[in-house]
């Protein structure tokens, strides 16, 4: 990726898998790019462009009968995570504010156990 110098590529981009199939004329690779949906579409255009050079060099790299064809598919699981990741941190944050604000009301004699309820 390093070697690629379309513009379109985000330096941010990783491959985050790769499927070979049984023949090894076809290939999946997962691509992830860290920042914006338009990033990533930039950067799976600029691959896609790039399947031919991509393809060369793995063939100089690799020593294969056949060079397999590249199919990028644009992988969403860490941004994903991430957005995942950044709510459970808001629900945290949002229950501690409301236990500070709350707390000695709700359970003015302290009774309750940690994460009981109340029947």
């Amino acid at each position: 990726m390093r070697e690629l110098k379309d513009p379109r590529i985000d330096p941010m981009t990783s491959v985050t898998k790769v499927e070979v199939a049984p023949d090894l004329k076809t290939c999946r690779a997962y691509i992830s790019v860290l920042g914006s949906q338009e990033s990533l579409d930039n950067t799976m255009r600029g691959l896609k462009q790039a399947e031919g050079f991509i393809r060369h060099e793995l063939a100089a790299t690799v020593n294969l009968r056949n060079t397999p064809s590249i199919n990028f598919i644009a992988d969403t699981s860490i941004a994903y995570g991430v957005g995942m990741t950044h709510r459970i941190d808001e629900v945290i944050a949002e229950d501690e504010r409301r236990r500070a604000e709350y707390g000695s009301e709700s359970d003015p004699e302290g009774d309750m156990e940690e994460g009981s309820t109340e029947l």
